[in-house]
């Protein structure tokens, strides 16, 4: 059983624009805290083999200058790697996938000895997100993904399971299932609101986002 309303509540998002190779692009970042001491946050994020048991099997290099690949997922270029060091600790990748290439930002903050906050910034170029996209689905796209990574690691670091990517279809048409991503989306909704979104079109996209999660053909 998943707590979805406390999930949700626990990240908080936000979304803002810059300009990246002379480009727009989209900045969106994600950020939780887990009860966990940052040495072992930073062990479930940085070891291939408790990757594979939170979010998805990797392979590759994982470290600076290394390549790692995402099975059915992304690819890229470790860019930096800092470990824990005074209660701080970092890395960033290329985010290489369909042809296109964003960036990825983690940053890990001690709050205390035994509460962490994870920090996630993915920067995608208007130009490599597909044309319409963003007109469709906003932020949430991207975001509610991410809030799913982000649940699969507060799963792991309370519990020490596995997450099983073949079991996750099942779940999402679940009434808990369901019931996350509905949050999930709203939050995001919300988010492109407080970045300047018209709230009628922001609203279209989460319902949209919704939708290409988990089949939904009704606002829910």
């Amino acid at each position: 059983m998943v707590d979805v309303d406390a999930q949700v509540a626990a990240v908080e998002r936000s979304l803002h624009e810059e300009t990246v190779d002379d480009e727009r692009s989209f900045v969106q970042t994600l950020s939780q805290s887990y009860p966990s001491p940052i040495a072992d946050v930073w062990d479930a994020v940085t070891s291939g083999e408790r990757i594979r048991r939170w979010f998805l099997p990797i392979s590759g290099d994982l470290r600076l200058g290394g390549r790692y690949q995402l099975e059915g997922n992304a690819g890229g270029e470790v860019l930096e790697c800092a470990p824990p060091d005074d209660g701080s600790a970092h890395y960033r990748v290329t985010w290489e996938y369909g042809g296109g290439v964003t960036w990825l930002a983690v940053r890990l903050t001690a709050v205390t000895d035994e509460l962490t906050t994870l920090e996630l910034e993915h920067t995608s170029r208007q130009s490599d997100i597909p044309s319409g996209f963003w007109d469709q689905f906003g932020p949430g796209a991207t975001g509610v993904g991410w809030d799913g990574g982000l649940l699969g690691l507060a799963l792991h670091l309370a519990r020490g399971g596995e997450r099983n990517p073949e079991a996750l279809p099942s779940w999402v048409i679940t009434d808990e299932g369901r019931a996350f991503y509905r949050g999930a989306a709203d939050g995001w909704r919300d988010a492109h609101i407080a970045a300047g979104a018209a709230p009628d079109d922001a609203a279209r996209a989460a319902d949209a986002t919704f939708a290409f999660y988990t089949g939904a053909t009704t606002t829910e």
